[in-house]
């Protein structure tokens, strides 16, 4: 018998309104796999089976790395893959939070490897275990933590809703047309800002046009049209998305990417594939009916010169001439001279001495996005001081496998993975091994062809409601079934894999 009470709202209502509840919640509870599979009600944390998953791991992982007679496999790095197997199994399986994988990566390689007298330190340097923490000062944190600044402050201060709401005023009345803005501003503040509080933000003030719209199928096409971009708009920038991160910290011993050149990288493939799935969606939501209400209608501020949240105007303009400012000189780096991790406490600094951050901001920062990059980066420590990434290399380097091919597997992989598990997870199994593996058939700049399009396909696997934050905010709206996911974000998977593999290559080919 169940006890929640039954809904007597008509079925129209409680679709009309079904974005208004579940955003707030989604934006500061879905930070892990899990969470989502929780949000979504497929999933029910029991101890005891997270207590067998974990053994599970452990004992999978070790059989793996110590049954085989492996040849030329170091203790070091067979200590390595033990960690790496089983780190990677947990993130799959979810045992533990994704964040507390990762702290349990560092911790492990800090025991088995780093310690005085283990299999990384036998001649018990002191100082040795420091290199697996050293990531978590790294110019990748910053650079990230710089981002996550950024959008703190224009959300904090109401900027972003009031651009997105005055693009889609400007979009007038034509559906395709509010589609394409929709998704337009969708994608590009996903390239600065979180893509989970893009698409929440987006999808509830599009809320009441969805609410007005009698084709359901125009409905559909519009809520997928905003969680797509919000995932691919990731692409464009090294703080679009964890895995871009990633990808740009382990390179960077041996191929440096600044802000500018990987948006040369990831934004052309990521705006074809934004293009293409627009082209796609107008055509089911051209002949749909709405109205397309003022989205700060129900949120008007009590003073004038005040946004509802009580930040001061002038708080609203500080962030925007901040964040100007800060898009500027990352852009313009080659310039300058001036590093792009370096150009992150502009922001950093200047919103936290006027006031625009405080205190109870910085709290709820999503601190765990860090501590997975953070232990992504320590992983690729292990994997590479090691000599795991070197046999890696070399098994993979027997296979008569073109590099462009093997590309492409590495891609599909990790794009495969990403669709089950969390891509920040997927990336930092699978691109440390990629890199060691295009610098052993081709020197640095067959390892940056590797590394980029595998972070790339990362953002480009969305076949799951649990694929992405964005979709699992979609679904949650009510409005969209699972199987909506699973044509279209097939199909842009197995296009931005080669897309992105190739574009890579070729501009790599130009630049070197």
């Amino acid at each position: 018998m169940s006890t929640e009470e039954e809904d007597h709202t008509p079925r129209e209502q409680r679709q009309s309104h079904a974005f208004h509840f579940p955003i707030p919640h989604l934006i500061s509870r879905a930070d892990t796999r899990a969470e989502y599979r929780r949000i979504l009600g497929h999933l029910e944390f029991r101890s005891g089976l997270a207590l067998l998953k974990f053994v599970l791991c452990l004992l999978a992982a070790a059989a793996i790395a110590f049954l085989p007679n492996y040849t030329d496999l170091a203790p070091a790095a067979q200590w390595t893959l033990a960690i790496v197997l089983f780190c990677g199994l947990l993130w799959m399986t979810e045992a533990i939070p994704a964040f507390a994988v990762a702290l349990l990566a560092i911790g492990l390689q800090i025991m088995i490897l780093g310690q005085p007298g283990g299999v990384m330190n036998p001649e018990g340097n002191p100082s040795a275990w420091q290199k697996f923490v050293q990531p978590w000062a790294s110019p990748s944190m910053w650079l990230f933590f710089g981002g996550f600044i950024l959008a703190k402050a224009s959300s904090r201060t109401g900027l972003d809703r009031s651009l997105a709401g005055n693009l889609l005023r400007l979009a007038g009345s034509k559906p395709e047309r509010v589609l394409l803005v929709a998704m337009g501003t969708t994608f590009v503040f996903s390239m600065f800002l979180s893509n989970t509080a893009t698409a929440a933000m987006m999808l509830a003030i599009l809320a009441p046009m969805l609410g007005s719209m009698k084709a359901v199928g125009a409905a559909r096409a519009m809520i997928i049209g905003v969680a797509f971009s919000a995932n691919l708009g990731g692409m464009g920038t090294i703080i679009g998305t964890p895995p871009n991160a990633i990808a740009s910290g382990l390179l960077s011993n041996v191929y440096t990417i600044d802000f500018l050149k990987w948006m040369l990288f990831g934004l052309p493939p990521a705006i074809i594939l934004m293009t293409g799935l627009w082209w796609v969606l107008s055509k089911k939501v051209r002949l749909a009916s709405f109205q397309l209400q003022d989205p700060d209608a129900e949120q008007a501020p009590e003073h004038p010169g005040k946004h509802p949240d009580h930040a001061p105007r002038w708080q609203r303009w500080t962030v925007l001439a901040i964040f100007v400012a800060t898009i500027g000189l990352w852009l313009s780096g080659s310039w300058h001279g001036i590093p792009t991790a370096v150009v992150s406490f502009l922001p950093i600094v200047l919103f936290s001495i006027t006031g625009v951050i405080r205190a109870k901001d910085i709290r709820t920062l999503d601190w765990d996005i860090l501590i997975l990059l953070a232990g992504g980066l320590s992983l690729g420590v292990g994997v590479s001081e090691s000599g795991l990434a070197e046999w890696i290399a070399g098994q993979l380097g027997s296979l008569d496998v073109a590099p462009w091919a093997m590309g492409l597997i590495f891609g599909m992989l990790t794009l495969l993975l990403s669709n089950f598990m969390s891509n920040t997870a997927a990336s930092n199994i699978l691109i440390p091994i990629g890199i060691a593996a295009g610098a052993a058939s081709g020197g640095s700049v067959e390892a940056a062809a590797f590394a980029v399009p595998m972070a790339l396909s990362a953002s480009a696997a969305m076949c799951l409601p649990i694929s992405t934050p964005p979709n699992a905010i979609a679904y949650a709206s009510g409005r969209i079934r699972s199987k909506d996911f699973l044509l279209p974000g097939a199909i842009i998977g197995l296009i931005a894999v080669p897309l992105a593999t190739f574009w890579c290559r070729l501009l790599l080919s130009w630049i070197g």
